[in-house]
């Protein structure tokens, strides 16, 4: 395994629609393995193959809340309903925080690392991840969907305000 580089805005890499994977090979084994290395070195919940220069429908997400890793291989969503409003961030752009509006539900259908077809629900901040990375698959960036920046210090303020009333 090893960390890769991550590609940073605005290479065109970022824009591009991704090819599908046609192989399911040690080489795609060993991508998969890479990027949640990558993702964890960086402090990421998720990451997409463009996003470490590799143009093919590959994005991992992974919450540390001792599920397993979610890999994404030809992820197509099928559902999604609701909508909410929360901030992101992307390892693509680093400092850059906004309020991006998605759904709140997501259904998905996608490939395992051996080639198997899977489905997955998810909800809130697990939807909103599993949407980001597929985005980034299709050459869409999530700046171009914030509705407000949000500074740092915003942010911190807060996640902080958040902390405090986890602890009442």
């Amino acid at each position: 395994m090893a960390i890769r580089k991550i590609v940073m805005h605005p290479s065109p890499l970022l824009t591009q629609k991704c090819e599908k994977v046609v192989k399911f090979d040690k080489k795609l084994a060993t991508l998969l393995d890479d990027m949640h290395e990558t993702m964890i070195a960086e402090d990421g919940v998720g990451l997409a193959a463009p996003q470490i220069g590799e143009t093919i429908q590959v994005a991992i997400v992974d919450f540390d809340e001792g599920q397993e890793v979610i890999e994404m291989i030809n992820p197509v969503v099928t559902a999604i309903g609701g909508e909410e409003i929360e901030i992101e961030g992307c390892l693509s752009f680093p400092g850059l925080f906004g309020e991006v509006e998605r759904p709140f539900y997501v259904k998905i259908e996608a490939q395992e690392r051996d080639g198997m077809l899977y489905e997955l629900e998810a909800e809130g901040y697990e939807a909103r991840a599993i949407l980001h990375e597929i985005d980034h698959l299709n050459g869409i960036l999530f700046e171009d969907k914030i509705i407000r920046v949000v500074s740092l210090e915003e942010l911190e303020a807060l996640e902080e305000a958040r902390e405090e009333g986890e602890e009442e």
